[in-house]
């Protein structure tokens, strides 16, 4: 399936990723006039093996419902995985998910389609929150053609996967029959986390998307920023840590970009209104051997989310913050 014009002009979320990951390791250009002296053959052995390893594949992990506050409040004793991205990698804790709806199936569609929700301003139209098959799938919802990263990947000769904890998430299957190669639909995170692990070392695929949904689960039952939901973050995180270890160790994954986040925030009993600030705030990290570690992006006092920036949480290349005439 061929993804449409207004699709492809918009930047998909992941391939600005990728772009992004490769510009932060361009290397600055030899001094004028300096002479290039040919390095010792150990050294220059060294050099290739320690040189950044282009983007090859890249695994996208969506924590459902993981508000940012979350994270710091966890600290990296709570959290040491997902700190580790933070720090080795680029971040925000001021990333913006969709204006319009603040739950999970309009937000997950937002980030692999890089569309708004709104069917009247050329979004997606999935603004349900179920799985429902009527409307079937995206294109449905919209009223035509819509692309995604999947049908991107399928385009580009590659192979994507699914892993999610909801399925709802179906919806993407449906909507993109020929990009999504592979679809797991598991209730338990930790055996959802393992199945996307086997895959990863087993299958060489340009794109995993994985959902963990206990967070979500949690924050609805004992309420989102609850010990119960802190203790389910860092339960979740330990799971992020045995992505991130296979994509360390494993000689195959090399090459492989993990990008974090979440469709919504919470607190209290809800993350419903999305006029709420801690609703639509999320972290975005990125990890891979091209980042610049430790990198991050904060909005000053008095400044607000740009439409555009919240309209995509998977856009680095969108501004999270912007006064009120213009972006940063």
């Amino acid at each position: 399936m061929k993804s449409s014009s207004p699709a492809r002009r918009a930047l998909l979320p992941v391939a600005v990723t990728v772009a992004a990951l490769a510009a932060c390791t361009s290397t600055a250009p030899p001094t004028a006039g300096a002479e290039a002296a040919a390095p010792p053959p150990a050294v220059a052995a060294a050099a290739a093996a320690a040189a950044p390893q282009p983007v090859a594949r890249v695994l996208a992990i969506s924590i459902d419902g993981l508000n940012p506050d979350a994270l710091t409040q966890l600290g990296r004793a709570g959290a040491p995985a997902i700190w580790h991205l933070v720090d080795q990698g680029v971040h925000t804790f001021e990333a913006r998910t969709a204006v319009e709806l603040t739950d999970t199936l309009p937000n997950h569609t937002t980030m692999v389609t890089g569309r708004a929700i709104a069917r009247d301003r050329n979004g997606h139209g999935v603004t349900w929150n179920d799985d429902r098959t009527d409307p079937a799938t995206v294109q449905a919802a919209a009223g035509e053609d819509v692309g995604s990263v999947f049908t991107e990947v399928s385009d580009a000769g590659r192979s994507s996967a699914l892993f999610t904890t909801k399925e709802k998430l179906r919806l993407f299957d449906r909507s993109w029959p020929d990009g999504v190669d592979e679809v797991t639909v598991l209730g338990q995170d930790d055996a959802l986390a393992t199945a996307a692990r086997d895959d990863l070392v087993a299958h060489h695929r340009a794109f995993t998307f994985v959902h963990l949904g206990g967070a979500d689960v949690s924050g609805h039952l004992h309420g989102f920023m609850s010990p119960a939901y802190l203790d389910t973050v860092s339960r979740l995180d330990g799971l992020v840590g045995r992505l991130e270890r296979a994509v360390r160790r494993q000689p195959q994954l090399a090459g492989t970009a993990i990008v974090l986040t979440a469709d919504h925030g919470g607190r209290g009993e809800s993350h419903r209104d999305p006029a709420q600030r801690v609703n639509y705030r999320v972290p975005f990290v990125v990890w891979g051997r091209r980042s610049a570690p430790g990198t991050s992006t904060t909005c000053r006092a008095g400044r607000t989310p740009t439409r555009a920036a919240r309209r995509s949480a998977t856009a680095p290349g969108l501004s999270p913050c912007a006064t009120a005439t213009s972006p940063t």
